[in-house]
């Protein structure tokens, strides 16, 4: 079996279905008896030009190890369902399974958030017993 790495760029208007999406292709290939190392959802995203007048996607990221009748089988299924503006197939060497650095990037902005609130929050509290 082959490595590939799979993205697709989902229309924005269809962004809450991507999980279903992202599980029936998984699914699909699981089925094949292919295997998926790392499943990365990128998030509403500018894309670089506008396709159809559409500046915005909704990116998703796949890594996974299967045979060549399954990755047709996703091509064809991408070819077919009109919510996927893109997508990009590439063979892979071996499996990829660190985070991208995209999603390394989320994550510290995730943290850095999550901390930003936290002490907003204590000093919240603080100002409140001074009174």
């Amino acid at each position: 079996m082959r490595h590939y790495e799979v993205v697709f760029l989902v229309h924005p208007s269809q962004s809450e279905q991507v999980p279903a999406m992202i599980e029936r292709y998984q699914g699909g290939l699981e089925k094949q008896g292919g295997v998926v190392h790392r499943c990365e959802d990128w998030g509403r995203r500018p894309l670089a030009y506008p396709i159809n007048k559409i500046h915005k996607a909704h990116y998703v990221l796949m890594n996974v190890e299967c045979n060549q009748e399954a990755i047709d089988e996703l091509a064809n299924a991408f070819r077919f369902n009109d919510a996927v503006l893109r997508n990009l197939i590439i063979q892979r060497d071996s499996a990829v399974t660190e985070a991208s650095p995209l999603a390394k990037n989320g994550d510290e902005r995730e943290r850095s958030e999550q901390s930003d609130n936290d002490s907003d929050s204590n000093d919240d509290d603080t100002d409140n017993s001074d009174d």
